[in-house]
Order: structure tokens, then C-alpha cells, then sequence
């Protein structure tokens, strides 16, 4: 059984894969907050913006099978030319991303991108890594596609990951989880040119922007 909160057609927003066309599964659930407000506070992650409790969102739901789910997703791709891709992520997209739904995905002719808080060991299979980390949780992928972190969080500064080898480096401003979508937000302009600073002596790093909300597309 797979539980989906969401899924959805889009650009990618942000990252070295940012302005390609994906499918978006977003599924439920996550090992580092429950998703509940009341419980923000003293959870590891307690920064997220994304809702990721339940199936009841766009396109979301139960899936029984890894074909089912595979089916559904390539049913919101375009018929049209260009590689189908799907982003895998949540919540924690591998508390319940498999072997035999990667393999599904392929089986529908997608490539399978994922984002992940890389707590948990990910399935073989996999096209495109994305690994996150989050406060001062542990991490346990130690080689990925790219490595982006929300900056700056106090528990967990860039350089506790620099033993994490990845194709890119990429360091995302974070925002304020209490201001609306697209209300001014006087943190992450501060945090945006921390994260700035930060890139400019460090070149290792290098800046990525949430496009898809600059623009206002999910």
C-alpha cells in the first residue's frame, strides 16, 4: 500500500534539475514531524512549509500496487516528446519509495528523481538523488546527485556536510513557515543574503532560489 498525499505536473523549481517538467508524488508522511502544528515545536524539522498529512490532496490517494501508482502517475504526464520524470518526495518520500516501484516508474518509461531528508537508506535504482538535511538529524546517505540545505539552521551548518559527496552543492534561503504564499517575508530576505555571503566564500556552495514560487506555479 502506498499513501499519496498529492501528485501534480509541473516545473521543478528549484535545484540542478530547476525548470524541467516533472510529475510531483508527494507522499504522506514524514520521520521527522508528524505533520501536525500543534507538534512543530519540538520536532527535528520543525521549519517545513509543505503539507504532507493525509491523502486527500490534488490527484492523491491509496495505491495498493507499485503498477497502480506508476499507472496514475504517468497518466499526468503530457503526450507529448520529452523524457517523463517523476520527483519522489513528501514528507520522506523513503519511508515507502521501493525496489518495486522504481521499478514500475522505469516499467512507464520515467525517469525517477528523488528528495530526501537522507535519514534512511535509499533503494537501488534511483536516476537523481536529491538529498536535504534537516537540523541535527542524522544522516546516512553519504553520496548523492545534489546536496541542498536550507539555510542557515543553527544545529547543522554546511560543514557537517561536507563528507557528503554530490555532483552539486546548493544552499536554499529558508523562510518563515507563519508568512503566507508570496506575503512578504523580511526572514528569508535576511536568510537569502546569509545564504548569499555564504556561497561567495564558500564557492563550493552555490545558490538556489524557489522558482516555482518567485513565478506562482505549484
Amino acid at each position: 500500500m502506498y499513501r499519496v498525499k498529492e501528485a501534480f505536473y509541473t516545473l521543478q523549481g528549484e535545484g540542478a534539475q530547476a525548470g524541467r517538467a516533472a510529475v510531483f508524488c508527494r507522499f504522506s508522511k514524514c520521520n521527522l514531524w508528524n505533520g501536525r502544528e500543534k507538534d512543530r515545536a519540538g520536532a527535528v524539522c520543525n521549519f517545513c512549509d509543505t503539507d504532507f498529512v493525509g491523502t486527500d490532496g490534488q490527484n492523491g490517494g491509496q495505491f495498493e500496487t507499485a503498477e497502480a501508482l506508476a499507472a496514475h502517475i504517468r497518466s499526468l504526464w503530457p503526450d507529448a516528446p520529452g523524457q517523463p520524470y517523476v520527483v519522489c518526495t513528501g514528507g520522506e518520500p523513503l519511508l515507502q519509495l521501493d525496489a518495486p516501484l522504481i521499478k514500475a516508474f522505469h516499467e512507464q518509461g520515467f525517469e525517477v528523481g528523488v528528495e530526501t531528508n537522507g535519514t534512511l537508506p535509499a533503494p537501488e535504482g534511483i536516476d537523481w538523488l536529491c538529498v536535504s538535511p534537516k537540523a541535527d538529524a542524522d544522516v546516512v546517505i553519504e553520496q548523492c546527485s545534489e546536496l541542498k540545505l536550507v539555510f542557515p539552521q543553527s544545529l547543522a551548518p554546511p560543514e557537517r556536510f561536507q563528507h557528503i559527496r554530490a555532483q552539486h552543492y546548493f544552499l536554499s534561503p529558508m523562510a518563515s513557515p507563519s508568512v503566507p504564499e508570496g506575503g512578504p517575508d523580511p526572514v528569508k530576505q535576511s536568510n537569502t543574503r546569509k545564504a548569499t555571503d555564504y556561497c561567495l566564500a564558500h564557492p563550493r556552495w552555490r545558490l538556489t532560489l524557489q522558482m516555482h514560487k518567485i513565478i506562482g506555479i505549484d
